[in-house]
């Protein structure tokens, strides 16, 4: 596979609104090349047997049941604030 060209990456960069350096525009462009490169290689692999996934374990939704539970006491609930006014947290003005 070609590799990623300088005008490529300042592209990339002036979208991702980043000022590179030419040596940062050099490193980029070896390391993009790279990584088009590596993942590239994925084209090589027969895969007609193999399901498009989303993800390659098969996953559900694994939710607690909502059940009720008791609520915190107060003085729990203010054990930590550094100021309390009756049932409200004292806050200083911003």
């Amino acid at each position: 596979m070609a590799g990623i060209s300088k005008d490529e990456v300042l592209h990339v960069a002036r979208l991702a609104r980043l000022e590179l350096s030419e040596d940062e525009v050099a490193r980029f462009q070896e390391q993009l090349s790279a990584i088009l490169d590596a993942v590239s290689k994925v084209s090589e692999l027969d895969l007609a047997d193999v399901p498009p996934t989303a993800h390659p374990l098969e996953i559900e939704n694994a939710w607690a049941e909502d059940e009720p539970r008791p609520c915190l006491s107060l003085d729990d609930v203010f054990a930590n604030a550094p100021e309390r006014d009756d049932d409200y947290f004292r806050m200083p003005p911003a």
